[in-house]
């Protein structure tokens, strides 16, 4: 066995639950410091020398989730629907989990930190530079798939479903808990499914597929893709169905590209 495909050295179980734990409790941690943060303070601006200053301030009722929630409503939500509460909880029950949404967000670089100083010790040299290579790449598009969805999906899809409503003559309303969990669920599958170039890079990368397969199974990822974006904007027109398909489509292209030009050297 070369120098390249050497792991080091091996742990026991004891050690890779102690390992697991240290590693996990860093990472709980620093979520939780921007849950708190999140859920206590809020953003204030000062000045100093003329040049603008922010600072956090403690004000649990106009904090950072509660700053945020109001962005996503004057963002994604058309003028003729509300979001409302319907019993005493519902809205520190919303801000928490914005909270902890926020939190996850933020703290999203120490996850992946302490998850990579936890699984690295078993990969082999190689295997870690793929991964390296991938990790720029692989969040930047689960970042534009998240904002794709927030600018054009969703509030297209939050308008023509309650367009059902204003053509019956209906109270349009949406209670909080359902309208974060709508716009989570989105944003959340779209980051994953811009994930598809990165996928079959690193299939092909590894040999697990041939670059070829990509190409000649083309047609069966252009029907899924296509039903996807069907059922995501139900409008009938086609020309939305393309929003979603149409970027999915030109991503798939973009990983066979890759994947059979330029494949990454891993050894």
């Amino acid at each position: 066995m070369s120098e390249d495909d050497e792991v080091g050295p091996r742990m026991s179980w004891m050690e890779h639950l102690q390992e697991l734990r240290d590693r996990a409790v860093k990472a709980i941690i620093t979520v939780a410091i921007i849950i708190a943060c999140s859920f206590t303070f809020t953003i204030r601006q000062g000045e100093i020398n003329g040049y603008p200053l922010y600072y956090l301030y403690p004000d649990p009722f106009n904090n950072i989730a509660s700053l945020f929630l109001q962005k996503l409503q004057a963002d994604l939500l058309p003028p003729y629907v509300k979001v409302i509460v319907v019993t005493p909880w519902d809205a520190i029950i919303a801000l928490f989990y914005t909270s902890i949404f926020l939190g996850i967000s933020a703290g999203m670089p120490m996850i992946v930190y302490q998850t990579a100083k936890f699984v690295a010790p078993g990969l082999y040299p190689h295997e870690k530079r793929l991964i390296v290579k991938l990790m720029g790449p692989a969040s930047a598009l689960f970042v534009a798939g998240c904002v794709f969805a927030y600018i054009y999906i969703i509030p297209f899809t939050i308008d023509f479903l309650f367009r059902y409503a204003i053509a019956i003559n209906l109270t349009t309303f949406l209670t909080i808990d359902s309208f974060i969990s709508f716009i989570l669920l989105f944003m959340a599958a779209f980051g994953l499914a811009f994930e598809m170039p990165i996928i079959m890079v690193l299939l092909t990368s590894l040999e697990v597929v041939d670059a070829k397969f990509w190409k000649d199974n083309f047609i069966y990822a252009f029907v899924a893709m296509c039903i996807f974006g069907a059922v995501i904007t139900p409008d009938g027109s086609g020309v939305t169905m393309f929003m979603v398909a149409g970027p999915m489509i030109a991503l798939y292209w973009a990983g066979y590209f890759i994947a059979s030009r330029h494949k990454l050297k891993i050894g």
